[in-house]
């Protein structure tokens, strides 16, 4: 890690790092969790549900890594066990335990509702702070809300077919 790289994060940095770290843990948990709603998805429009959820999956994989990588830039050292990211999760870990395409729709929104709320209270700390962070989480940010966008239509998309059909 680059002195002077850490130096403009300041007196900040164990703190940016205790943020990261927890990020971490849930694009970890988040990815896990699409990628597997996708393999098990079952229901109306299941095709359409399980392409939004893989790119969602890479998306979030895509996110660990920049996380990881800002991690490491700031001296510290990404969790490295499935358990630890359990436990250091902001968003927690909904298993996919009903298949159904509108239940996986509904606990994956709770998700990016969770991961706003995390990157949006990052972006305050890191503002003119850690220039660097900010801009990272900043495009994570958007990723999220996007997310949430798109599994929000799909799920109207999916309440209008079946409205129609009773």
């Amino acid at each position: 890690m680059g002195t002077k790289g850490r130096e403009i994060v300041g007196l900040n940095a164990e703190k940016v790092l205790s943020l990261l770290t927890k990020a971490f843990a849930d694009e970890w948990l988040a990815y896990y969790q699409y990628w597997l709603g996708a393999k098990i998805a079952k229901g109306p429009m299941k095709e359409a549900v399980i392409a939004e959820l893989l790119q969602h999956a890479a998306d979030e994989l895509r996110h660990a890594d920049l996380v990881a990588n800002r991690i490491i830039q700031l001296g510290g050292s990404p969790a490295i066990s499935p358990k630890s990211w359990y436990d250091l999760t902001n968003c927690g870990y909904d298993a996919p335990e009903d298949p159904y395409v509108t239940r996986l729709l509904e606990q994956n929104i709770k998700g990016e509702q969770c991961a706003i709320t995390v990157y949006n209270s990052m972006l305050a700390e890191t503002r003119e702070k850690d220039p660097v962070t900010y801009n990272m989480v900043l495009q994570i940010l958007q990723d999220e809300v996007e997310h949430e966008e798109d599994l929000q239509a799909l799920q109207e998309d999916i309440d209008l077919m079946l409205n129609r059909r009773s």
